[in-house]
């Protein structure tokens, strides 16, 4: 049976959950961040599950209207001032990935603080994506051992990337099929599920029953067996 140690998940929908309940797309970010604590907590409790990476804010994402980018800037303040009692009661490790030099000094440091007063915790690791893309996350990579003389290795590209562990379990939420440049290196082998439900309807029970899925699929990792 299958574990689904790593699960990544493209958390869309907040803004059309708004809408469609005749509500400023914020109010869809709002909502959304409180099933993120839910989502969380269920992963931590389970024994099985040992990664849980989120995409929140994706290099595109800075082309959506600037209150809405600055809305999103003063959430992802105000989540991880809240949420850091979360990951400590919980023993949850949080793990940044993404370029966050085009962050504020202030949100810099408040993501520095969160990593390294949840440095010690050895239960869940939560990876929140943000300023992140595939195509950049691996541009950097190779960036950084590109003055390596020997010929360059999947396993060296591997380690140079933000995220260093293959995805097992890759949900996305609002609809769409496509990966949208999340986690592309990551889940070349990964099993992918799409949902229409939007990410603040998103429930640990749709979780759960995904995940039941996940455990009876045969992966095969281009093998035959």
């Amino acid at each position: 049976m299958n574990r689904a140690k790593h699960i990544a998940i493209i958390m869309d929908g907040n803004g059309r959950w708004a809408e469609l309940k005749g509500q400023k797309r914020v109010k869809g970010h709002e909502v959304g961040a409180k099933v993120v604590r839910a989502i969380t907590e269920f992963c931590a409790a389970d024994n099985d599950i040992e990664r849980l990476t989120l995409y929140a804010f994706s290099t595109e994402n800075w082309k959506r209207p600037r209150l809405e980018v600055e809305y999103l800037m003063k959430l992802l303040q105000k989540y991880l001032d809240s949420e850091l009692e979360t990951y400590l009661k919980n023993n949850i490790r949080f793990e940044p990935i993404g370029d966050l030099r085009a962050f504020s000094t202030s949100l810099q440091k408040t993501i520095k603080d969160v990593k390294e007063k949840t440095a010690h915790c050895d239960g869940l690791v939560q990876s929140l994506a943000l300023n992140y893309g595939a195509h950049d996350e691996i541009l950097r990579a190779i960036n950084r051992i590109k003055k390596c003389e020997d010929d360059i290795t999947q396993a060296m590209l591997s380690n140079a990337l933000d995220c260093k562990h293959d995805v097992d379990l890759l949900i996305r939420t609002g609809g769409d099929h496509r990966l949208s440049n999340f986690l592309l290196w990551q889940a070349a082998y990964a099993e992918l599920f799409f949902t229409d439900t939007l990410w603040p309807d998103f429930t640990t029970t749709e979780l759960e029953r995904i995940i039941k899925d996940f455990t009876k699929i045969e992966r095969k990792f281009g093998g035959l067996k």
